[in-house]
């Protein structure tokens, strides 16, 4: 099926494409929202500014795809692979993104707030702020995930749960380019987080629950930690 057969069928009211073959396909700027593309092979596919809110897409194969700007709200991407794909403010609040495979995956200034990423693979992955704005993850579930390696300078995650994430070597630190921001942790959940040998620099953790996290050699140089539970179970004060 090509694209403008699928574009014919949805308008005449279809809503199921699943295990399509999109390898290369262009699917720009276009309105597909609700539709069930699950197990369906977009690799290397155009489909920037494309809404696809709401849509099935488990399994579905993003890989080196361009989604820039693309409308993923409350879509279901459970298990979806998402390798080095492109997703540069995209939208993917309350997305379910669940055991999807996002390694190397561009992520800037994409708004994940509330989306559900327990378990997935962020190995790589850059999560940082873009020119225009920060990479939106408050409240998002990011348990167990893993964040190795990734790029999270200057990206929200206010009240995210990141309990057991992996985040060895991740870099969340304030940077020193010119009105770089600061990674905002306020609140969030870190118990039993790996964070050995991340970049927490200039961090914004307020607040935050870090009990039971590895903390070996973790750079937490101008960090902010007032009110937070140390891996201790102890409340950092700060000295004054």
């Amino acid at each position: 099926m090509d694209v403008r057969e699928i574009l014919t069928r949805y308008e005449q009211g279809q809503r199921n494409f699943s295990q399509l073959k999109l390898v290369e396909a262009e699917l720009i700027n276009l309105d597909l929202q609700g539709a069930d593309f699950s197990y369906s092979d977009f690799r290397q596919a155009r489909l920037g500014r494309t809404n696809f809110s709401q849509n099935k897409l488990i399994e579905a194969d993003f890989s080196e795809a361009l989604l820039w700007g693309t409308d993923l709200s409350e879509a279901d991407l459970s298990r979806a692979l998402l390798r080095e794909a492109d997703l540069s403010g995209a939208k993917l609040s309350k997305a379910c993104l669940e055991a999807a495979n996002l390694s190397k995956v561009i992520l800037n200034g994409a708004n994940l707030s509330q989306a559900n990423l327990s378990k997935a693979i962020l190995f790589e992955a850059d999560l940082q702020a873009s020119p225009e704005r920060s990479t939106d993850l408050e409240a998002a579930n990011l348990s167990y995930a893993d964040l190795s390696y990734a790029k999270i300078n200057g990206a929200i995650l206010v009240k995210a749960n990141l309990e057991k994430a992996r985040l060895c070597r991740a870099n969340l630190s304030l940077g020193s380019r010119q009105k770089a921001i600061a990674t905002d942790l306020s609140e969030a959940n870190l118990q039993g987080a790996d964070l050995s040998y991340a970049d927490l620099s200039g961090a914004i953790l307020v607040k935050a629950n870090l009990q039971g996290a590895d903390l070996t050699g973790t750079i937490c140089d101008r960090a902010l930690l007032e009110g937070a539970i140390m891996p201790d179970g102890t409340k950092f004060k700060s000295i004054r």
